[in-house]
């Protein structure tokens, strides 16, 4: 095909796109289900309303050809086990009763059955719910939901694309169901799910689907010889099934490596690609195995996971290089919109010129939507945004926002001394024993305590001037004395001050740091009806006053038990931030830090003995490729030593990661040097302190006996066998009982209950112990 023909057919599409709604109207809807002032219809005419919605603003944009069925009340990859039929055994009768309500109690669990684990999506922060599976899975297809949002769709007089977690990425995702051997590979299933898939595409083609895409990140991971062969097989016989729609198989988030060659052979029609800069070898790969000719090539030239304004000329010549590769080019960001928020037309309080630099779903689905038109008609057709795009680009980099000398020149003059605590573990922790003098098993909390509806009436009063700022503080000082209090009675050793007036564990620093911009509707999924406002990180850094002192010293005035000073650490701030992208990360990192070190300094300056810097995204940060690795912990980890290590020995600097893999990271848990790690080990039963203990780790830990992402109550039994379990590889007098995460998402009945129980739990134990 000629390089003509193939501009020519280019058209414009995404492969996913948010799901709450402009005021993250899902949310409410779902929540208000779990409460029963929802009905199951209205639950369900809110869902079918905003997939319209979605679909009607993406084609009047544009789009050719919107995606269906990424559309979700919990997650999509909890949606693909319902699809096969992997529903956990513990789950069955709940499914069976009542299909939303069974859903549900997969994700979140009931009082008397735990949810699946969650953990990360690949090195994002949206989670996803963890297939369970064993030799004895049975898979039965069930094409309801995918079958109906298509014709919904279709209905609308739109083309649409189904889209599906991939069969290769599902089992390598997935884990041993609970007693299944920890050794069993869920791949091995393989041959039994894809007659399954085979059963989908055919209904989806009886539905009236052209196109079917077929997801497949797991693919730009290093991936074994065996995988490979799965990937080959796998898509040898969709690719062979004759009642099937046509296939687009889509990776993204990396280069596809060892991958590409194999799905570039495939008997399938299409392929898309990642083509940003994290995976910009894709291009000379594709070129290296002689294109894709015959076959449709969608490029994902936008960035997917990140909110400044694509460079258009850019795009424009690598989408010129790929004319001639394919029979086919389309363009599309470089994954799901899913992972940025909705409308920048949203904000009202960000400088309209600095607006001019962000592009959210809407922004980013009009830039593919330029792209695809200059590609196919030229770019005369598209000269006045290809000029208001060089004006955007140039205003940014000529802004004084991006630049502060001051700040530069700190960074540069850090030495290796600034990263290393003045003592080895050893000494520091005798000189800390000796100063907090606490039980074994010591117990604690990971910081945050129920945000109640009182905090969030009076937050809302302060921001519409109901409230003066002393009304409002009165209300955080009633909150934080009630924490306190119930932390006193309960029995905890070592207490926090509960983060009331904070609104979220990013957002709460970044506003009181120069260099971040804060946005009033910029809502991204996390997990489930949890949703963030990921703040930008948009120039230098620095931090004008103490964040934290205040309120820290204040709870600590109502107990003598210490109070744990709080605060989020340098990668996780720039994790679940929108990061800039014009220098590198760890050049960034290390101005955090050294913001993050003046705070450190000055709680313990103000006698705080305890002093807690959250690190959970260090392992979802982690590149995608073993070969990057080295590099990113290299800097990830001296950026948290930077924050930590200006404060005296016998100052005990805690950490805490949750719901992520650790077992590949633990050498970098171990060059952290913090005295005390507390992690996410309720769901995973333990998993992560057999890690540990593997590795050899000297230092204390607290594997969490209380899973917070569900309502149910564990009992005391339960967190007592947990902690047993822990003990098996910890030593007592190195380990801690803690909850997996924060507690503010859950009410105040249930994690009353639940810390009772927790403390409880490590009574017993501790008799068990001085018994034996």
């Amino acid at each position: 095909m000629t390089t003509k023909s193939a501009a020519a057919a280019a058209r414009a599409t995404v492969y996913g796109y948010p799901r709450q709604g402009p005021n993250r109207e899902l949310k409410k809807a779902i929540e208000g289900y779990w409460k029963g002032r929802v009905t199951p219809d209205a639950l369900r005419t809110t869902a079918a309303e905003l997939r319209a919605a979605n679909w009607r603003q993406l084609a009047d944009a544009g789009i050719h050809e919107v995606p269906t069925g990424d559309f979700s009340y919990y997650d999509h990859v909890l949606d693909t086990t319902v699809m096969v039929g992997a529903i956990p055994e513990r789950h069955r009768d709940a499914v069976t009763a009542d299909t939303v309500d069974g859903y549900f109690a997969m994700a979140r669990g009931t009082q008397d059955v735990a949810p699946l684990e969650m953990t990360k999506w690949f090195d994002t922060n949206y989670h996803y719910l963890v297939p369970e599976l064993g030799p004895d899975t049975v898979f039965t297809a069930d094409s309801a939901k995918q079958v109906a949002e298509l014709k919904e769709a279709l209905a609308l007089g739109l083309t649409a694309r189904p889209v599906l977690v991939g069969p290769v990425t599902y089992l390598l995702l997935a884990k041993p169901a609970p007693g299944v051997p920890a050794d069993f590979e869920p791949l091995t299933l393989l041959d039994r799910l894809l007659p399954v898939y085979a059963e989908v595409l055919a209904d989806l083609r009886a539905a009236g689907a052209e196109w079917a895409q077929l997801d497949e990140p797991a693919l730009v991971q290093d991936r074994t010889p065996a995988e490979l062969n799965a990937a080959e097989r796998a898509y040898r016989d969709l690719g062979a099934l004759t009642d099937r729609p046509k296939l687009l198989v889509a990776s993204y988030f990396d280069r596809l490596g060892d991958a590409l060659p194999v799905l570039a052979k495939a008997p399938v029609d299409g392929l898309a690609l990642d083509f940003t800069e994290s995976a910009a070898a894709n291009l000379d790969a594709l070129a290296a195995v002689g294109g894709l000719p015959g076959k449709r090539l969608v490029a994902g030239v936008v960035n997917g996971r990140n909110i400044w304004v694509n460079d258009l000329e850019k795009s424009l010549s690598i989408l010129g290089t790929l004319l001639g590769l394919a029979d086919r080019v389309d363009v599309a960001a470089s994954c799901s919109l899913l992972h940025v928020p909705l409308d920048t037309g949203l904000e009202r309080d960000i400088e309209p010129q600095v607006l001019r630099w962000l592009a959210f779903a809407r922004q980013k689905t009009a830039e593919i939507v330029t792209l695809a038109k200059g590609l196919a008609q030229g770019t005369d057709t598209i000269a006045a945004e290809l000029a208001a795009n060089r004006a955007d680009l140039s205003s940014r980099a000529g802004s004084p926002i991006t630049r502060d000398p001051a700040v530069r020149s700190r960074a540069a003059a850090i030495t290796d001394a600034d990263t290393r605590r003045s003592q080895p573990y050893g000494e520091r922790a005798a000189a800390q024993r000796a100063q907090l003098r606490l039980p074994l098993l010591p117990t604690t909390t990971i910081g945050s305590f129920p945000q109640t509806g009182e905090l969030r009436t009076a937050r809302a009063d302060l921001r519409g001037g109901r409230i003066d700022a002393s009304g409002y503080e009165e209300r955080i000082k009633a909150e934080i004395q009630e924490v306190i209090s119930f932390q006193e009675k309960t029995g905890i050793d070592v207490l926090v001050h509960g983060e009331a007036e904070r609104n979220d564990m990013v957002q709460y620093f970044a506003e009181q740091l120069t260099g971040y911009l804060a946005t009033q509707h910029g809502w991204v999924q996390s997990y489930g009806t949890r949703y963030v406002r990921p703040p930008i990180l948009a120039g230098d850094i620095s931090r004008p006053e103490p964040m934290t002192v205040r309120w820290t010293q204040y709870a600590q005035s109502l107990t003598s038990r210490p109070v744990k000073g709080m605060l989020t650490g340098p990668v996780t701030m720039l994790a679940w931030s929108f990061v800039r992208d014009d220098q590198p990360l760890g050049d960034t990192a290390r101005q955090v830090a050294l913001a993050l070190r003046d705070e450190v300094n000055d709680l313990e300056t103000a006698s705080t003995s305890v002093i807690q810097v959250d690190e959970p995204a260090l392992r979802e940060t982690l590149p995608l490729r073993a070969a990057d690795h080295p590099a990113y912990l290299d800097w990830a980890t001296e950026s948290f030593r930077l924050t930590t290590s200006g404060v005296r020995p016998d100052t005990q600097i805690h950490t805490h990661m949750c719901y992520a893999e650790f077992g590949d990271i633990v050498q970098a848990i171990d060059d952290l040097d913090a005295d005390v790690i507390s992690l996410e080990a309720a769901r995973s039963h333990m998993q992560v302190a057999r890690e540990l203990a593997e590795h050899g780790y000297p230092r204390e830990a607290g594997p969490g006996v209380y899973d917070i992402h569900s309502p149910r109550v564990p009992s005391t039994e339960e967190a007592a066998a947990l902690l047993r379990k822990g003990l098996e590889a910890i030593p007592a007098e190195r380990l801690w009982v803690n909850p997996d995460c924060g507690l503010k998402t859950r009410g105040w009945p249930e994690t009353r209950a639940s810390l009772e129980n927790l403390v409880a739990a490590a009574r017993t134990v501790r008799e068990e112990l001085s018994a034996s």
